[in-house]
């Protein structure tokens, strides 16, 4: 949870440091992500809404479009859908993307996508019941949402220190694990699995995960020992292909950490749901 991306996304555009925070957090979607294309046999995805609390705005799946899958976004901001639009044209990445003002109506057919899902989005939607309804319309086999971690240190210390644009700004209320499981369940979407997610060895705090480390002395768990810009994109361009290996070294403390940990450590958490008539 990073508040002032709400008000400096535009700046990763022109620097698409992302740190070592973020970086890691997109290796670990992307994992995510990828099992459940597999698992579900996804070629077509909807991202929506795709802005999301994390670095460079319109990426996340990119690494998808990477391996063959069809991706669409939908985006309300038209300055933002045109800076994601040159990112993904630079790269040479097929995209479509679109303009939604409120989310209220998603201006695609029936079952269009096999896969949708976003990510720390939901709380930017102002009608949670009716764009639930929409989504689940346009969605034939799968709907993944990653949350952040409400019972996290991180999002509760960051809710105390920006308790005023929560309130003012976001819904928190959608971001609420039964309001989500309600909504999709009136929808006829069945909870299939559910977990905490991006659990790194550092706190959702914010503040470079770089400085955090050597605050506590623990600066020897970061591999960046060159202090150069650390960005997925030079990953995708073909620049960085150890880049998911120097993310993954981290996993081990996630991989290891008990439920009851992560149940206060964890940045997010995800709810993936599937049609019922799926059981």
């Amino acid at each position: 949870m990073a508040i002032p991306i709400l008000d400096n996304w535009e700046q990763y555009f022109s620097n698409s440091d992302e740190g070592l925070g973020s970086s890691y957090e997109r290796i670990i979607i992307n994992k995510k992500l990828d099992q459940i294309c597999k698992h579900f046999n996804v070629s077509t995805i909807l991202e929506a809404p795709s802005f999301g609390f994390t670095g460079l705005s319109g990426i996340n799946s990119m690494g998808l479009a990477q391996r063959g899958k069809k991706i669409t976004l939908l985006d309300n901001d038209k300055k933002r859908i045109k800076l994601i639009k040159n990112v993904w044209a630079d790269l040479q990445i097929p995209l479509n993307i679109a303009y939604s003002e409120n989310y209220s109506k998603l201006s695609y057919k029936s079952d269009q996508f096999e896969l949708s899902w976003n990510f720390s989005a939901l709380w930017l939607v102002k009608d949670l019941s009716n764009f639930l309804k929409e989504l689940s319309r346009v969605t034939s086999r799968v709907i993944l949402f990653f949350v952040p971690n409400k019972r996290g240190l991180g999002y509760l210390s960051q809710k105390i220190l920006g308790y005023k644009v929560l309130k003012e700004r976001l819904m928190e209320q959608n971001i609420k694990p039964g309001n989500i499981k309600r909504e999709m369940s009136k929808n006829g979407w069945l909870l299939l699995d559910t977990n905490y997610i991006d659990c790194p060895p550092w706190p959702d705090i914010g503040m470079p995960k770089e400085k955090f480390l050597k605050m506590f002395m623990l600066n020897w768990l970061s591999s960046n020992k060159e202090k150069r810009p650390i960005s997925i994109l030079d990953h995708y361009k073909g620049n960085d292909p150890e880049f998911s290996y120097h993310m993954l070294s981290y996993f081990w403390f996630e991989n290891k950490a008990p439920k009851l940990l992560k149940t206060f450590w964890a940045h997010h958490r995800y709810f993936l749901f599937i049609p019922e008539n799926r059981k």
